[in-house]
C-alpha cells in the first residue's frame, strides 16, 4: 500500500507542502491545499474532496491505521520524524497529513434540496478563527450553504481548516462579490435579513420559515450599505450590556438557530 518513503526535508514534495501551508498564492496556483489530522481527512473524504497524497509518520499513525480510510488512487508516503516535524502544522499532531485538491467554490456550484433553503452569508471576514467558527456553527445548524462575500482570506488557509475542525468540508461553500451574491439571492427568491443597526428590527420578531439568507458583517465595519438596501428586513440582536456588538460567529449562532427554531429544527 505504501508507494514510497521520504527521509529528507529537502525533498521537492516536502518543500511544496511547506509552501502550500504558508502561501495563499501557492494554493491558488496549484489548486492544492494541506489537511492535517485524521478527523479532518475523514471529513474531506466525506465531502468528496480528492486526496492527491497522504503522508504519515509510522510512530504516530501506522500503516494499519490507513486501512480505515476509504482512499483510492491516492499516493501513500511514509516519512521520517524530521520530515514530519517540518510539515506538521499543529502542536499536538496525529501523524497524518494529506494533500487535497481544492474545489471551485462559486455560487453556480450550490445546490438546494428544497425551496425554503437557509443560507448564512458573511461579508469580508478577515480572521481565519472567525471563519472557522462560523463554519462550525453552519455545520451544527445544517444550513444549506455558507457564502463568503468579498473574502479576505482564501478558504483553504490551514488556520480555517483547523479552527473549523474540518467543517470547511461539511458545508456547501461559495464566494463572490457582495453585488453578485445579492443578485444570486434575489434570482433564487431568497429573503435577505441583514444584521445591521440602521432601520432594523429585533431579530426574533421576523419570519425565517421561507427561503432565507442571514447576512453578517465584521465587528469593526459591519455590513456594506448594499445589504441594507437589498434586505427584506434589517435585524438586530438586542444588546443589554455596555458594548453594542459581539463576535460575528456568536451572532451567527444566535440568528441561525432562531431560524432553525422557527423551522422546528428541520
Amino acid at each position: 500500500m505504501i508507494n514510497k518513503q521520504i527521509n529528507s526535508t529537502q525533498n521537492a514534495l516536502i518543500k511544496q507542502i511547506v509552501l502550500l501551508k504558508e502561501k495563499s498564492r501557492e494554493r491558488k496556483k496549484t489548486g492544492l491545499f494541506v489537511v492535517e489530522g485524521i478527523r479532518e481527512i475523514e471529513l474531506a473524504l466525506k465531502g468528496d474532496y480528492t486526496l492527491k497524497s497522504i503522508l504519515f509518520y509510522a510512530e504516530l499513525f501506522s500503516a494499519e491505521d490507513l486501512k480505515t480510510l476509504s482512499i483510492n488512487n491516492t499516493e501513500i508516503i511514509e516519512v521520517s520524524k524530521d520530515v514530519y516535524s517540518k510539515i506538521a502544522y499543529r502542536e499536538t499532531t496525529e501523524g497524518i497529513i494529506a494533500i487535497a485538491k481544492s474545489k471551485v467554490n462559486n455560487m453556480e456550484s450550490l445546490t438546494f434540496k428544497n425551496d425554503n433553503s437557509l443560507i448564512l452569508v458573511a461579508e469580508a471576514p478577515e480572521k481565519p478563527g472567525n471563519i472557522g467558527a462560523i463554519l462550525r456553527t453552519a455545520d451544527a445548524a445544517n444550513v444549506d450553504a455558507v457564502i463568503i462575500a468579498n473574502p479576505k482570506t482564501d478558504l483553504y488557509n490551514p488556520n480555517i481548516i483547523r479552527s473549523s475542525v474540518g467543517c470547511l468540508f461539511t458545508n456547501q461553500i461559495a464566494t463572490g462579490s457582495t453585488e453578485a451574491i445579492i443578485e444570486f439571492l434575489k434570482s433564487k427568491q431568497i429573503n435577505i435579513y441583514a444584521a445591521i443597526l440602521q432601520e432594523s428590527q429585533e431579530y426574533h420578531k421576523q419570519d425565517y420559515t421561507k427561503a432565507t439568507a442571514i447576512v453578517l458583517g465584521t465587528e469593526a465595519t459591519g455590513l456594506s450599505d448594499a445589504w441594507r438596501q437589498a434586505a427584506l428586513q434589517n435585524i438586530n440582536i438586542p444588546m443589554q450590556g455596555a458594548i453594542d456588538s459581539m463576535n460575528v460567529s456568536v451572532a451567527a449562532g444566535i440568528l441561525i438557530f432562531e431560524a432553525k427554531r422557527q423551522r422546528d429544527f428541520k
